[in-house]
């Protein structure tokens, strides 16, 4: 039996990068041995095993078999006589398709290190257009290196153009579609995962909502860059150098939904995009795993974001019903969240990269002059029942409006 440190531990050892997690591929052995050897088995597709003390991943080196469309069309063999070369081979960019002994020796058969030297991703074979998943895993990666000025091979980006052209796209399941997406939303640069996507045309077939803005206008007096598409991607860049929030960064990407759906003959206007928006992103949420923190969030941003824009020229009586319905005076860190995603949304123009956004330290001071007001003392001055609300909203419009005077009169 011999062990070989594999995939994404041996790239970033070679890339300089504090390794996080390692997967561990096992030659000349079978599942029984394992078992034996109390490592217990997890893997229900094929054998893969938890160290018994370590907890990482174990997996026999195995060969696969194309049999149907889709993620899941893969038949897999396991045997003593499976090489690491032949395990290699299996995998999607010859700089995953590395690995390294116990000694520390190298096998590198598809020359990933020549690729890591090179900063390209390269499919390791034709093999590559069998799995969907793939696609989605290059457009990750070229996120996560876009920093390190890593590019896809334009072979690789021609292979995965004509994947969609075939339709393998259309079986990626909805589970594994968000789980690429989440992981490449928490990276450095998300926008490169959407571009990479939209530029091999499958960025249409999984996320139809986000392609369709692409080549909406909107007014130039705003927005400089004109096309909805691009804005999306300044926004959602704007969101990774403000926050490394998943639900603050999902806002941003769907913020601005319901402007695709905007009738030709009123653009490039896009009067109650804000509503359309909303019921967008529901329906997106129904059709992948979206986490409800994240749907909430991009609901209300998608909802507000124009008020909160506009925030420093509405009355108080307006301000509050922002508040209210942000949910502000019981979850003040998702206000807080609400905020930076409108920021985001501000800044992602071109031109307004840097520019300050008052609107959120306004309406931060609206939130406090608002806390203020206490039920504790309305009820004790012999409020009862619906006056109760009415009286504290009654005052919190009185604190916010005496805010927003002493504000004025500073500046």
């Amino acid at each position: 039996m011999e062990v070989y440190l594999v995939g994404g531990a041996v790239r970033d050892e070679l890339l300089g990068i504090p390794v996080v997690e390692r997967d561990w591929c096992v030659v000349g052995s079978t599942p029984e041995e394992l078992r034996a050897a109390r490592y217990r088995q997890v893997g229900k597709d094929f054998p893969v095993f938890l160290h018994p003390e370590t907890g990482e991943e174990y997996a026999l080196a195995r060969t696969e078999r194309k049999t149907a469309p889709g993620y899941h069309g893969f038949s897999f063999r396991t045997s003593p006589d499976v090489t690491i070369e032949e395990d290699l081979g299996r995998r999607d960019l010859t700089v995953n398709a590395m690995a390294q002994s116990g000694e520390g020796t190298l096998i590198d058969p598809f020359n990933g290190l020549t690729d890591i030297k090179a900063k390209v991703l390269r499919h390791v074979s034709a093999a590559f257009q069998e799995d969907p998943v793939r696609i989605l895993r290059t457009a990750k990666f070229a996120a996560r290196f876009a920093a390190r000025e890593f590019t896809i091979a334009p072979d690789t980006m021609t292979l995965m153009s004509q994947m969609v052209a075939n339709g393998e796209v259309d079986a990626l399941v909805p589970d594994r579609v968000w789980k690429e997406t989440e992981a490449a939303l928490a990276g450095p640069d998300p926008r490169v995962f959407f571009q990479v996507l939209r530029d091999c045309g499958a960025l249409a077939v999984v996320y139809p909502e986000i392609d369709a803005l692409f080549g909406v206008p909107q007014p130039a007096r705003w927005h400089p860059e004109i096309d909805c598409g691009l804005h999306t991607m300044m926004v959602v860049e704007q969101a990774a150098l403000l926050s490394d929030s998943l639900d603050i960064r999902f806002a941003a990407l769907v913020h601005d939904l319901g402007k695709a759906t905007t009738s030709a003959a009123v653009l490039p206007s896009h009067h109650g995009h804000e509503k359309r928006g909303v019921k967008i992103i529901r329906a997106l949420a129904k059709r992948l795993p979206i986490p409800v923190a994240c749907r909430e969030l991009a609901v209300v941003v998608a909802d507000l974001h124009g008020h909160c824009h506009k925030a420093l020229e509405l009355r108080a009586g307006t301000i509050l019903k922002i508040l209210e319905r942000t949910d502000a005076f019981r979850r003040p860190e998702r206000f807080a969240g609400f905020l930076l995603a409108c920021e985001a949304d501000a800044r992602g123009r071109t031109g307004f990269e840097n520019n300050a956004y008052p609107q959120a330290d306004y309406l931060v001071g609206a939130l406090a002059a608002a806390n203020t007001v206490s039920a504790q003392d309305i009820i004790k001055g012999g409020a009862q029942g619906a006056e109760i609300s009415a009286l504290i909203q009654k005052q919190r419009v009185a604190a916010i409006t005496a805010y927003a005077k002493e504000i004025k009169e500073d500046h």
